[in-house]
This record gives structure tokens, C-alpha cells and sequence, in this order.
């Protein structure tokens, strides 16, 4: 291609982000820009270097190949969230764990990326020099995506983050996380603190209907929290008969210590209780 080319085809991709924008699309696949390439001149053959320029010259950025996201220094485009990114990374998607417990408002501590709970095994690059599998980057912003049996997909809800519409895991899918996965909020001290400021509209059957499609161990330590919350004991009953194997640790990323909790088969390995 030469330069006289280069610069029109440069051009004509700029007239193609400026139709996106107008046409709401706020991020696009290779296929979004192909359909509407036509409408300011753009050849089939050219697209790939046009789209090529105007992610060097900062009017797109490339989420993955073939996706992109407009730039919010485009005049009219207003700024990508980070959750509708993790929508469009992965399907199905779900902000969850740290991320979610800190849109609802349950912990005060902000995330140092963005966790995403799908069934996708995700095939995206891997961050480099990243300690765990699942970890994007796109710009400054780390994705965590954390993947579920079919079967755990469930408790999420539709929610709006500025202009987009965004799946997220509802407080009481959020919490159970915790008990099984906490390394993905912090530490377990941001569950219990998460628990605390739920309590009072804590929907206390939804939360046991979701442990019961989980496992034991997240039943059990469910049962615990419960009943320290001073949960009426006869609500918790199903909880309290499900078969379990052996004692479970309260925190499942905590030592192999503590006293014994017999009623919920639960080990009380937290800090205080530790050898109390």
C-alpha cells in the first residue's frame, strides 16, 4: 500500500469510526465494521489496515482480535466501562466475587482488577509474568475470569453501569463465592465484613436456596455465618441436615488450625479463634 493509499484509507477508517459512534456502537467486532465499511467507501480488502491506523493512532483500542472498543477522545463517544469489556470479552459473563461485592456496596476495598465468572474456558492470552491462569490485560485494566461448571452459573441479574447493560452476581451469589473462593476478595475478613453489611437486607432464603445448589462445605460454613448473625435456627435446618464428610475449614484459604465447631462440622481457623 502506498502512501497516498495509506492516508485515504486512514481517512476513510476515521469516517468509519465517527458512523460507529453514531450508530451506538460503543464496542464492535471485525464483522460490525464490515457491515457498515461500505457506507463511506471503505474496500472489504482495505479493512484490516484501516482498523490497523486507527489503533495506532488512539482513535480504537484492540480488546482481542477481531473486538475493539472506541476511544472516548473520539468526539461523541462516551467512555467504555470496564465491566461492559468483560461483557463483550467472554459469553456467558458475570462480574463477580471482589468486583462485584464492591459495586453492591459491601466492601469499602476497590479491586485491583476486574473478576468475571463464566463456564468458557477461556483461551484469551494469558497476562504475562501473571501467577494465575485466566488473567487479561487490555490497557491499564486486568480482567479475572473464573470459570464455573454450567451448573454454577446462576444468581446473577442485569444491571446499568453508565450506558451499558452489564451482568453481575447478586449479593447473595457474591457472598457464597466468598465462603468458597476468597482468595478472589482479598481475604475472608471481606466476607464476614460483606456479611455484616448485608445483614439487615440479607434475603436469607435465597442465599440457603443457592448453598444447596453449591456444595456441602459451602453449606456448612454458610450455616455458621448464619447462626453467628443470630438467623432463627429452625430457617436454617436444611442447611443443618445436609451429609458432610469430615470437618471443613470456615476460612478454605486459612491454616488447618482452630477449635472445633461440632454442630456445623466447621473449624474455626480465623484469627482469635485460632487455639482459642
Amino acid at each position: 500500500m502506498n502512501a497516498k493509499t495509506n492516508r485515504k484509507s486512514s481517512q476513510v477508517g476515521i469516517e468509519l469510526v465517527r458512523l460507529l459512534v453514531s450508530e451506538g456502537f460503543r464496542v464492535f467486532t471485525i464483522e460490525d465494521a464490515r457491515n457498515l465499511s461500505a457506507r463511506v467507501g471503505l474496500k472489504d480488502t482495505y479493512l484490516w489496515e484501516a482498523l490497523h491506523h486507527l489503533r495506532q493512532n488512539g482513535w480504537i483500542i484492540s480488546l482481542r482480535r477481531g473486538l475493539y472498543a472506541i476511544a472516548e477522545s473520539v468526539p461523541g463517544a462516551l467512555a467504555v466501562h470496564e465491566f461492559e469489556v468483560a461483557m463483550a470479552l467472554v459469553d456467558p459473563a458475570a462480574i463477580s466475587h471482589w468486583s462485584a461485592l464492591h459495586y453492591h456496596g459491601l466492601t469499602e476495598q476497590t479491586p485491583q482488577k476486574v473478576f468475571v465468572l463464566t463456564t468458557t474456558k477461556v483461551s484469551i492470552p494469558r497476562l504475562r509474568g501473571a501467577q494465575r491462569s485466566g488473567e487479561y490485560r487490555v490497557g491499564d485494566i486486568s480482567y479475572q475470569f473464573i470459570q464455573v461448571k454450567p451448573e454454577r452459573y446462576f444468581g446473577t441479574e442485569k444491571v446499568w453501569v453508565g450506558e451499558a447493560q452489564v451482568t453481575v452476581t447478586d449479593p447473595e451469589r457474591t457472598l457464597l463465592d466468598g465462603l468458597v473462593t476468597p482468595q478472589y476478595f482479598g481475604d475472608f475478613a471481606e466476607i464476614l465484613h460483606g456479611f455484616e453489611v448485608r445483614q439487615p437486607n440479607l434475603n436469607v432464603e435465597r442465599i440457603i436456596e443457592y448453598a444447596l445448589r453449591m456444595d456441602a462445605a459451602a453449606a456448612k460454613r454458610l450455616g455458621w455465618v448464619l447462626q453467628a448473625q443470630g438467623v432463627e435456627p429452625t430457617r436454617l435446618e436444611s442447611l443443618l441436615r445436609l451429609p458432610i464428610k469430615g470437618y471443613r475449614k470456615l476460612d478454605p484459604s486459612g491454616p488447618r488450625s482452630g477449635r472445633y465447631h461440632r454442630r456445623w462440622m466447621i473449624q474455626e481457623n480465623l484469627p482469635g479463634r485460632i487455639n482459642a
